[in-house]
């Protein structure tokens, strides 16, 4: 059931084994259980360590389809993927997913934006979202 797979597929992200919890994600479909949104967001997380972009953005495509509700754990991890191959252009892409969905943007989805820009060499961008997070009272790392 989908409780199962979720905790196979966040143990395979846990391992760094980002293949298998796609694998497992599939077998889902394949099984007709349904996968949910703390199912996105293991994914997510997993292909995460491994800068797997493009699978995360297909995640949420898949979530947009299926009508998921997105969450503030499962666009994080989407940023985050994209964070840490300097997918500044992705990240955006993502923040306008999260708007349109009122997904609450807190310090780790700011950190990653930024992160991301600063990666791309879009320091004007990531000093944007700097002022951004400032103005709207999200908690600073300190």
């Amino acid at each position: 059931d989908t409780i199962t797979y979720n905790a196979a597929i966040s143990a395979c992200g846990k391992g760094d084994e980002w293949e298998k919890a796609l694998q497992l994600f599939s077998r889902m479909g394949e099984s007709k259980v349904q996968a949910g949104t703390i199912t996105f967001s293991a994914v997510m997380s997993a292909c995460e360590k491994e800068g797997e972009w493009e699978k995360a953005m297909q995640l949420i495509s898949i979530m947009a389809h299926s009508r998921v509700e997105f969450n503030t754990v499962s666009c994080n991890a989407a940023v985050s993927t994209c964070e840490t191959d300097g997918e500044w252009e992705k990240s955006l892409e993502l923040l306008a997913v999260m708007g349109q969905s009122k997904v609450e943007l807190g310090t780790i989805t700011f950190s990653a934006l930024i992160s991301a820009c600063e990666k791309g060499g879009e320091w004007q961008k990531a000093l944007h979202f700097v002022t951004v997070m400032a103005a709207s009272e999200v908690e600073l790392d300190t």
